[in-house]
């Protein structure tokens, strides 16, 4: 019997590498990157071409985790990166007839809450406070119309913080208690992908994905609901002197619209 065909785009980066290596047995992959070579696809999804979109017919599922993956991502660059490819991605996803999209959007577009006391849910109004989550807002919002239009599957996962390689969390690693409470390990990062994949009736959801992190404040039970998730990992943040320094500084940091400090950032995932 074949194998069901699923694309992953941004397949050497940290998070779609991890999902290429744990698929691969499973499935028939199409992965798609800008930095090609061997069984990886080269593709700009910045620029549509049926070059790479062709390797999207026939597919199960298309895995969008390609993008400008940083939050200090300028403008110029979460803007092709992130919405121009997403844009490029739900065409080619439509003109193939692709079951389902699942994005990797951020826990970012609420980063706004980091201060206040509420329980954070998907249903609340978003905050995000820089442009790489600004853009991943827009795409989960260009999915939705997506979906409600073509009848395809879009599921948005916000993602926790999860590290390359092994991925162990530890205090001290700069982004503060509120960064070390959205940790997302590997084992429940890739086992709530495949719930994505295989949960059947869903048109379209926004969803929180972190591991179960004692007193976190991310809401996990609209993806225990939707996807019959539930993950099976969890850190407890330790307030290190470093990241007590991190959340002083973000708690009194005011934004000036269209700048952003630090303009450090990584080349396109694509």
């Amino acid at each position: 019997m074949d194998k069901p065909t699923i694309v992953v785009t941004g397949s050497r980066g940290n998070l779609g590498g991890k999902l290429a290596a744990a698929l691969r047995d499973r499935y028939s992959l199409r992965c798609l990157d800008i930095c090609g070579g061997d069984d990886v696809f080269t593709a700009d999804l910045g620029s549509y071409d049926e070059s790479w979109a062709r390797q999207f017919r026939g597919a199960e599922a298309v895995l969008h985790f390609a993008g400008a993956p940083l939050p200090t991502t300028p403008w110029a660059h979460a803007h092709r990166g992130n919405i121009v490819a997403t844009g490029n991605v739900l065409r080619a996803s439509r003109e193939h007839a692709v079951r389902r999209v699942i994005f990797a959007s951020s826990n970012q577009i609420m980063a706004g809450y980091r201060f206040a006391d509420a329980l954070v849910t998907t249903a609340m109004p978003p905050t995000p406070l820089n442009p790489y989550a600004v853009s991943k807002l827009f795409c989960e919002e260009a999915g939705r119309a997506f979906s409600a239009e073509t009848g395809i599957s879009f599921i948005a996962l916000r993602i926790g913080n999860i590290l390359p390689a092994e991925n162990v969390p530890h205090p001290g690693m700069g982004i503060g208690i509120w960064g070390q409470q959205m940790w997302l390990s590997n084992r429940d990062f890739l086992d709530g992908v495949q719930a994505a994949i295989d949960v059947p009736g869903v048109l379209f959801a926004v969803l929180n994905l972190v591991s179960n992190n004692p007193g976190m404040r991310w809401d996990l039970s609209e993806t225990r609901r939707v996807l019959g998730f539930f993950p099976k990992d969890g850190y407890v943040a330790i307030a290190s002197p470093q990241d007590v320094a991190e959340d002083d500084v973000a708690r009194t940091a005011r934004l000036v619209p269209g700048q952003w400090l630090d303009q450090r950032f990584q080349p396109l995932r694509g």
